[in-house]
Order: structure tokens, then sequence, then C-alpha cells
């Protein structure tokens, strides 16, 4: 029996019928919400990022999450970074994840900081994979396009952007410019960050921010929001950086300049604080963090067991995925 003929039966069937049809209707919209809005339970203090599922004991870093909210992709780090492996999860329903899988394109050689293009067809990555051969090179930018429902083999997106030193952390704005780390001879610091604009489907020659964004020091992983309107980034060496490197934003002004950087005190410690990214739905802010809960004393001996349940814990110095509400992080910023 349909709905409609089972409720003519009651002669309140006008005031429960729309009331059943508005439940409906919630049930829906909060299915859609949820499958559009990535994560519920947004925390609003810098928090472990699905602990034991992508944070865990060992090394994860970088977070990119697909547009349309069914594909979250990070990176398992080894130990003394000797090899990445870019990993992913996609959306079974509304409140669980499948487990973590090696994406198709990597595992062999070290592929680490994934980014989508706007529409989500594209995923752009670093990677010291060879052109051509089988001999190891240094990191460059890479992507792969996803066709029916699969992602092709990666192409190396070449020059101007690509060169014989390391190019990290790619960051794509909805017009499709480049933003990516390096350390140029000519470059203002140690470490830049750099933008290619696209134009007419080619890359221009990457030009260094200015120095609102980079300095003297290391300035590296930047996320630049989809209107290029924000920049997140970690610099190490400033006089305000806490110690291990600290993340920063800027803003555009009315006429488009950089203004100068500011510490984002909600989330920097004493240890290497990087890797911002915002959500597609600008929920959710995420970072990735070394920082830890170990004690360096304790008030008795702790048993080899006790050492063993702390060591293997999340927050056990290694490489975690954190995050917080991206509303609760602009407002500390004012």
């Amino acid at each position: 029996m349909g709905v409609d003929i089972v409720l003519n039966w009651y002669p309140l069937e006008t005031i429960f019928y729309p009331m059943i049809k508005l439940l409906f209707t919630l049930i829906l919209l909060v299915s859609v919400l949820n499958l559009r809005g990535q994560f519920t339970n947004i925390p609003v203090t810098p928090t472990l990022f699905m602990e034991g599922e992508v944070s865990t004991n060992i090394s994860e870093r970088d977070m990119a999450i697909s547009p349309d909210g069914n594909e979250m992709y990070f990176t398992l780090l080894g130990n003394q970074n000797a090899f990445s492996t870019i990993l992913y999860k996609r959306k079974l329903n509304t409140m669980n994840w499948s487990a973590p899988e090696v994406v198709s394109f990597s595992g062999r050689f070290s592929d680490l900081e994934p980014a989508f293009s706007a529409d989500g067809k594209k995923l752009f990555f670093s990677s010291n994979r060879p052109i051509n051969g089988s001999e190891i090179k240094d990191y460059d930018i890479w992507y792969a396009e996803k066709v029916n429902g699969k992602w092709n083999e990666p192409k190396n997106i070449g020059t101007p952007i690509n060169t014989e030193r390391d190019e990290f952390y790619p960051s794509l704005s909805s017009s499709g410019n480049l933003y990516f780390t390096a350390a140029y001879e000519k470059g203002i610091g140690k470490e830049d960050i750099y933008i290619s604009s696209l134009k007419n489907g080619s890359y221009s020659d990457p030009i260094a921010l200015d120095t609102a964004v980079n300095s003297k020091f290391y300035e590296f992983n930047a996320f630049i929001t989809a209107d290029e309107k924000m920049i997140f980034f970690t610099s190490y060496g400033r006089k305000d950086d806490l110690g291990g490197g600290d993340l920063y934003v800027s803003l555009k002004n009315a006429e488009g300049k950089w203004q100068s950087a500011k510490n984002i005190e909600l989330l920097n410690t004493s240890k290497l604080d990087y890797c911002p990214y915002v959500s597609p739905n600008k929920k959710s802010f995420f970072f990735s963090s070394s920082r830890h809960t170990l004690k360096s004393s304790y008030d008795k001996p702790v048993t080899y067991q006790e050492l063993l349940k702390i060591y293997n814990r999340a927050s056990n110095g290694s490489e975690n995925i954190y995050w917080i509400s991206f509303e609760t992080l602009l407002e500390s910023l004012k």
C-alpha cells in the first residue's frame, strides 16, 4: 500500500499527511546535504581527523576532497620520508567511508600532495616518477585525468612549471591557475610559493608571489581558494613562528594585491603545522601536523605494555591530519 492509501483511512489525514510528507522531505534533504557537505559534526578546535581510519599511528598528511564530496585523497608517508603513497576513500553512505586503498596510479614511486581541478576531472600531485624509462628523478607536478570513472595514466605537466629542481604541493583556482612550491636559485627566499597562470590552455612562466607572502625564509605548501582571494601556507623562520613551521594566511585587497601574511595562532604549535586545505563546501579546514601528546617523564615507572599502547596512538609524534570548522578559523582571524 502507498502512503496516500493508508492515510485515507484516518480522519486526521489533513493533519498527518502534510506532516509525513514534510518528514520525508527533511530526510531526503539531510541525505543530500550530508552527501554534498562531506562531513558533519565539524569540530571547533583542532582535532584528529577520522582517528584510526585516516589519522593513525603511521604518518598521514595532505587532504583532497572531490568536488562532489564522494572521495577523499591523502598521503601515507613512510618513516624518514622514505616512500610516500596516495590513498583514497570512497563515500559508501551518509555515515560511512570505505577502507583506504592505494589509488590506481600510485604505489610504485613516491607520490604525494593530491589536489583536484575545479571540475574534479583532474587530480594533480607531486611525484619523483620518471618521465621515460625507470630512473627516479626530482619531484615534478603530475596530473591524472578521470575517464569513465577511472584515472588514466598520469602525465607530467611539463615546462615551464617543471624544471630540474623539485616542484611540490599543487593547488588550483577555479580558473585553473596553478600555485606550487619550489626552491629556485633566483627566488625570494630559501623556498617560495609560485603561480603559473592558465591562459588559452597553456601555463605561463611561474612567478613568485610578492613579499606579502614570500620572505627570505621558507614558504611552502600553499592552498589557494577557488576565487584566489585567500591563500594559506606554511612558513618557517619568521619572528612569530612558534618553532617547527607555522600556518599563515594572506588576503587580497580590493586592488587585487596580497596583504601581509598573518600567523594563524588558533592552529599553530611548536611542531610542524602545514599542508592547509579547505573543503569544497567551505565548511572544513584541514591541515597536517607532527604535534603529539607524548610525555617526557612519568610520576611512576611505566610498563612495556603501557608504552606500546602510548606509542601506538595516532598522537605519537607521527604526521597526522587535523581538521576544524572553517567558519571558526575565519572568526579567529578577525
